[in-house]
């Protein structure tokens, strides 16, 4: 008879204990649904920073590179919607040391100081388009040559718009004549010459 109480004491002591245990246990946070994605990692030196576009006036600024470009865009005011669009040409290309909120050039220059640490080049474009690249190649064009930097954008709008492209040294140029050749889609459109100069 004693055998026989002392099983269900034990069972119902054991089924308490499990209880307690289950009631205590250590839950686990779930994971969130949307987990951010790990930073991307840089590219080498030379890889200019990615461009952005944004919406009329503002722009967003593009971080420095060391002898690399960078560029933004920055679409004019909307053009009313037309019955057909026109395709996207450029405008004028204009070269200088300054550029303002808009990143546009604000004073055209073919001239430079060698302690001039970044040149912009403003690309106007007139028509629309759902996707076109720009790119800007600069070049050292003393003795045999040399590539500066190159760097594509691609852009949408549809209407006026400014894409403005940097390049940068943070040592002193070497003196002689440059240039900035444009580019939409591959095919050469336009081209700024420009010398640096001790004043």
């Amino acid at each position: 008879m004693k055998r026989f109480l002392r099983t269900p004491a034990l069972c119902s002591a054991t089924l308490a204990s499990l209880l307690m245990l289950s009631a205590c246990g250590k839950h686990e946070p779930a994971a969130p649904a949307n987990a951010p994605s790990a930073p991307a990692t840089a590219a080498t030196a030379m890889t200019p920073p990615p461009a952005s576009t944004a919406a009329a006036p503002a722009s967003s600024a593009t971080a420095p590179a060391s002898t690399g470009t960078s560029a933004a865009i920055t679409p004019a005011s909307p053009a009313p919607v037309a019955a057909t669009s026109t395709p996207l040409t450029i405008a004028k290309v204009t070269v200088g040391r300054d550029v303002n909120a808009e990143h546009q050039v604000t004073r055209a220059s073919s001239r430079f100081a060698p302690n001039d640490k970044a040149i912009y080049a403003s690309v106007a474009t007139e028509g629309s388009s759902e996707g076109a690249t720009l790119n800007a190649k600069w070049s050292y064009l003393e003795g045999p040559g040399q590539l500066v930097s190159s760097i594509s954008q691609s852009i949408a709008t549809d209407g006026p718009a400014v894409t403005t492209f940097k390049v940068q040294n943070p040592d002193l140029w070497p003196e002689g004549k440059y240039k900035v050749e444009i580019s939409l889609d591959g095919k050469s459109v336009a081209k700024q010459d420009f010398e640096i100069r001790k004043s």
